[in-house]
């Protein structure tokens, strides 16, 4: 997998746009598929050139690319680049092998599996010729990605009402254009109410342990204008009193309204029932799980306890120090004020709204 640098392009000024029109984090042209590697932001802007599924799936395991949406897209690309390479001979079994990969590369964001297994699809049509499969995978990866571009556009639409004038913000992590294709998924909410000339403010978790929202929420926000300030995590309790609304997204929602999203999201959602603040989930309908009943059944990616042990690369615990490193938890339903879907704004009693917005 070919890495390659890029110097900062014009329209990647701090304040000059918005992220969705300077940050592309997932690309497929005729040159193959490109990754923005977002482990080098904010200090370098950085591309992966994966020509295999398997080097996808790494790209994913380390959070080159991540963010539940972008994972999905990348998955389906990464069937799409394996289509290249393999010989004619062996290009269907070649192709399940690659989505068997691809799903093993993170267990929680149900977007992953959700792109391969409709990619994988395609190749029910025992009629297609290679060169016609071939194009088949490209043509459905494609759409996918069309799919949660639009996605995003709806969510950050039906979020923006949500918003007063001057609202501050409390998120963590990052669900900006960097995780989802298009404006994002929460932080799509926040640019979409500053294109509507709300004025919102954001508070940014830093998140904990690879600081995403250090790294990636703050860098969108700065480049798009927003008034923001970045926080410890364990900050969240004395900044929440100032907040009107607590906006975060997910990785996978079960049928019952339980979701998983980055640890720290519980916290988040104590705190904000404790001071009768409303919070909401903005998710595609691409990160509800049907089958999962609750969120007793998602499963939950623990991640290297150096992640911990070392602020970059220095030490700052000792190297035997016991680490229990979980990279999401799962919030009860009873925390969520509603979901802000591509379908609209889901609200209480879960278990029967969600099952209807996906019968839609």
């Amino acid at each position: 997998m070919r890495s390659t640098d890029a110097s900062r392009p014009d329209n990647t000024r701090e304040g000059s746009s918005l992220p969705s029109r300077a940050f592309r984090a997932v690309g497929f042209s005729t040159r193959g598929l490109r990754l923005l590697d977002q482990r080098a932001l904010p200090g370098r802007i950085s591309y992966l050139r994966p020509t295999t599924a398997g080097q996808v799936a790494r790209a994913i395991e380390v959070l080159a690319v991540r963010g539940a949406p972008n994972i999905g897209v990348a998955a389906a690309y990464g069937m799409a680049v394996e289509c290249r390479r393999l010989p004619d001979r062996r290009l269907r079994s070649g192709l399940r092998s690659a989505a068997r990969t691809l799903r093993k590369a993170r267990p929680t964001a149900v977007n992953l599996s959700w792109a391969v297994d409709r990619v994988e699809r395609v190749l029910s049509d025992q009629g297609l010729a290679p060169r016609e499969l071939r194009r088949a995978v490209l043509r459905e990866a494609r759409r996918i990605e069309t799919e949660e571009v639009e996605r995003s556009k709806a969510m950050a639409r039906a979020g923006s009402r949500l918003l007063v004038k001057n609202a501050t913000v409390l998120t963590i992590c990052n669900t900006g254009a960097l995780a989802a294709p298009g404006l994002g998924t929460a932080l799509g909410v926040v640019f979409q109410a500053k294109l509507d000339r709300k004025r919102p403010r954001v508070y940014a978790c830093e998140t904990r342990p690879l600081l995403q929202g250090a790294r990636l929420t703050m860098t969108e926000l700065l480049r798009a204008g927003v008034d923001a300030t970045l926080i410890v995590d364990s900050a969240a309790a004395s900044v929440m009193p100032e907040c009107d609304i607590v906006l975060v997204g997910a990785d996978r929602v079960a049928s019952n309204g339980d979701f998983a999203n980055k640890v720290g999201t519980r916290m988040l959602a104590g705190l904000a029932r404790e001071l009768r603040k409303p919070l909401y989930v903005v998710a595609p309908l691409s990160s509800f799980d049907p089958e999962c009943p609750d969120g007793s059944a998602i499963a939950i990616e623990e991640r290297d306890g150096d992640e911990v042990r070392f602020f970059g690369r220095r030490r700052t615990a000792p190297r035997r120090a016991r680490v229990f490193n979980p990279a999401f938890d799962v919030t009860p339903a009873r925390f969520v004020t509603g979901f802000v879907t591509d379908n609209g704004i889901v609200r209480q009693p879960f278990s029967q709204s969600i099952r209807q917005v996906l019968a839609r």
